[in-house]
């Protein structure tokens, strides 16, 4: 095809692939551990990072990991605090991350040079090579740690107390996990954007959910989503000259909606059929009453 001809087209399909084999799998796990929002949240806080590498003038990258690892880490420990008020942490971190940025953007002078709604939207431009290497790694990274750690985390997920009495590190599996997830939204951010990187991650993994039967399905069939959304996002983005981020949305919100139908058509189906069956009358067995 003939988009195929320029290089940051090739990237952010690549870039785009990597992306497929990473949220699936931290979407998932956000679900079950209601933890949805998380995503959400980190996506807000990363734009203190841009600003800051802005008004330091520093890579915007860089400066968004650190910041987003550094707020994973105090989410956590809040939600340590707010044990019964969890949602709390994600507020308080949400409008401090917020509050943050919009002031350093204001004292930044180089906010006017670099277009900020590149990193609110997303610019399939913006995407380095460099970036395209770090998702990759990061992609092989995520997989390997779900290949060994499979179990665990399934534990962990539907019950942090049952974890906790078979002996898990589970303040410590709970750090790592968010850790990885703010390190995969500041990497994607360049791709879908702050404001929509979080969709990237709940959709698809909210989409398998409703058609898959265990854990593993669930995380193939996301992988799946992901690979027709992002690269029908990216298509769409291309021809349309619209934003990467809003195209590759709308289109897992399209596969949501066809999944949603086909299944709540299939079950409609299933109990018409049950109950179109005729009840089937076994014999009596006239020995037992001899």
């Amino acid at each position: 095809m003939e988009m195929f001809q320029y290089d940051f087209i090739q990237r952010a399909f690549i870039a785009g692939t990597a992306v497929a084999l990473i949220t699936p799998i931290l979407g998932l796990l956000l679900i079950l551990r209601r933890q949805s929002l998380l995503s959400d949240t980190l996506s807000h806080i990363s734009l203190a990072g841009v600003a800051l590498g802005l008004l330091l003038q520093w890579n915007p990258t860089y400066t968004t990991l650190l910041v987003v690892v550094v707020a994973s880490v105090l989410i956590e420990y809040l939600r340590m605090v707010y044990q019964h008020y969890s949602e709390v942490s994600i507020a308080m971190m949400m409008a401090g991350g917020m509050a943050v940025a919009l002031v350093l953007m204001n004292l930044s002078r180089n906010a006017s040079a670099i277009k900020i709604d590149q990193f609110l939207f997303g610019s399939i431009v913006l995407i380095s090579s460099h970036e395209v290497k770090l998702l990759i790694t990061l992609a092989v990274a995520v997989v390997l740690l779900y290949v060994i750690f499979r179990k665990p985390l399934y534990v962990m997920s539907f019950d942090e107390a049952t974890a906790h009495t078979a002996g898990l590190p589970i303040k410590l599996m709970s750090i790592l996990f968010s850790v990885i997830t703010g390190v995969a939204i500041s990497i994607m951010m360049p791709i879908v954007g702050a404001l929509l990187v979080s969709a990237l991650i709940v959709i698809p993994a909210a989409t398998a959910i409703k058609v898959s039967k265990n854990f593993t399905q669930a995380i193939i069939i996301g992988i799946i989503i992901n690979v027709i959304g992002i690269y029908t996002g990216l298509t769409a983005s291309y021809h349309w000259d619209t934003p990467p981020g809003a195209s590759i949305t709308l289109g897992f919100l399209i596969l949501f909606l066809l999944v949603t139908f086909y299944d709540t058509m299939s079950k409609r189906m299933k109990r018409e059929k049950y109950k179109e069956t005729p009840e089937v009358h076994k014999p009596l067995d006239h020995k037992m009453y001899k």
